[in-house]
């Protein structure tokens, strides 16, 4: 099973148990029924902000929808982070590092950008967000302004001004993206 299978498996299953259709689901989101029927069928792919609408809708966190073995946890490790071979295979990589704990205050995440990625389209969403860049230069659009930041440099910031993230080089970024639940 793919990635894109399991995590419509994943939506789909979801809004069953919570007891929702593709209609009120589409109408919380603000995206159209055929993209999420597409989704749970595995015909289409999802972007961050698709995923965090639907998150939000479903009353979870984000990390919902990537595999954990520690699902539950009060604490975890997590080791062997990034899989190469998907580097070539999908737009970025996003790796859930909160290792399946049990209602985080904060989730941090890996994100790995290829040549020519970004993250979609500016949005907005509650909480804040900090990013830490690992490798690579990342531009940051925040606000309708772009900020260059190298290995070492972070931003931190009110999440519901409008941001967005791209990999305008040749080079992997690799950066570290912790976001609040709330």
């Amino acid at each position: 099973m793919t990635n894109s299978e399991n995590l419509g498996n994943k939506v789909k299953n979801l809004r069953k148990q919570k007891k929702l259709t593709l209609k009120q689901v589409s109408q919380e989101t603000g995206l159209s029924i055929s993209f999420l029927s597409q989704l749970e069928h595995s015909k289409t792919s999802a972007t961050l902000l698709s995923l965090k609408r639907i998150s939000e809708a479903l009353g979870v966190n984000p990390s919902y929808f990537f595999s954990s073995e520690t699902q539950g946890s009060r604490s975890a490790i997590t080791r062997n982070i990034v899989d190469t071979k998907n580097l070539t295979e999908n737009r970025f990589i996003y790796k859930d590092l909160s290792g399946g704990m049990e209602n985080p205050l904060f989730v941090p995440n890996l994100i790995i950008l290829n040549p020519g990625d970004n993250r979609g389209n500016n949005f907005t969403h509650k909480g804040q967000e900090f990013l830490y860049v690992l490798e690579g230069t990342l531009t940051i659009e925040v606000n309708h302004e772009e900020v260059l930041l190298q290995p070492y440099d972070c931003i931190f910031l009110e999440s519901s001004t409008p941001h967005n993230w791209y990999n305008r080089n040749d080079k992997t970024i690799k950066f570290l993206c912790i976001s609040s639940t709330e």
